[in-house]
């Protein structure tokens, strides 16, 4: 799961104003299909290959087949804790949208379970359920919801405890497929291992999307002529911020930009030409929203 981009959302749950209509039909309904989603990769790919995810998920696909217990009936009941810490320590939006995909995971998975397997190619599983898996987290976590309370419980934990939220997915995880080796047998849990590293990447790409965006600050004496030139010949608008030096007190104007990362070469070479001991530095973007970011036309 993207930690980050949780992280953020429960900050923005936190301050909270409302939604419109809309927002919360178009919220439901992708959060309908992230979890229909997460349930085929589950159910189709998975678990007929013994293949586990991590978090609340691994430990029930374990729990499932050591029991007999139908797999949607544990998806539901253990995150149901989490949600009531979401409840009150989250948010009333999050925690709703929360349980709700939730739910319909729990159905989906139930609904599902006698579907046929896809394949019984143990790398071919492992690949592609962790692609259809991770665009069903991804869809819920960006709009609004989770579907595993282990990132909810690592986000609480980690005000209380001396390691990151990602330290502490790792060690629920570690535990996880620990426990799955034992009973599935090592060969399934490195396969589970490889799903969860491509579920992880493909929450990254759902939710940033392909074209990721980077912010650019820049430092030099020639801004100018540097601004000018990203607007020309990337078509990227710039802002000027006005900044001193720490060590000269020097005035010194600093060079704001938001790019995307196919566009990041090219403004390192404009920077380059123009002022080669300027001060770059480029940084990830989860979300752009607002302002003038879209890109204008250049000739």
């Amino acid at each position: 799961m993207d930690q980050k981009m949780l992280q953020q959302q429960i900050n923005e749950h936190i301050q909270h104003r409302g939604l419109t209509k809309l927002k919360i039909a178009k919220r439901t309904a992708f959060i309908v299909l992230g979890a229909i989603l997460m349930a085929i990769g589950i159910e189709v790919f998975l678990v007929p290959n013994l293949i586990m995810d991590g978090g609340i998920v691994g430990i029930s696909i374990i729990l499932s087949h050591l029991s007999g217990i139908k797999l949607g009936l544990f998806l539901f009941f253990l995150n149901i804790p989490f949600f009531f810490i979401g409840y009150k320590q989250i948010g009333k939006t999050f925690a709703i949208s929360t349980l709700f995909g939730i739910a319909v995971l729990s159905l989906s998975t139930t609904y599902l379970h006698h579907v046929p397997a896809f394949t019984d190619d143990m790398l071919l599983a492992s690949v592609f359920g962790g692609i259809v898996l991770g665009v069903g987290v991804g869809l819920v976590i960006r709009y609004g919801g989770s579907l595993d309370g282990t990132e909810i419980l690592a986000i609480l934990l980690n005000k209380r405890v001396p390691f990151s939220v990602g330290e502490l997915i790792m060690f629920f995880n570690i535990f996880i497929f620990s426990w799955g080796g034992f009973v599935f047998g090592w060969d399934r849990a490195m396969y589970s291992i490889l799903a969860y590293f491509i579920t992880f990447k493909t929450i990254d790409i759902v939710i940033e999307g392909l074209d990721q965006s980077k912010s650019a600050w820049i430092i030099s004496d020639q801004h100018k002529d540097i601004g000018e030139a990203v607007l020309a010949r990337l078509g990227r608008g710039v802002t000027y911020l006005k900044g001193e030096g720490a060590y000269t007190g020097d005035d010194k104007k600093v060079i704001f930009c938001v790019i995307t990362r196919l566009e990041e070469a090219k403004l390192k070479l404009i920077v380059e030409e123009i002022d080669p001991s300027a001060f770059l530095a480029v940084a990830d973007i989860a979300e752009v929203r607002g302002g003038r970011f879209k890109k204008r036309d250049i000739h």
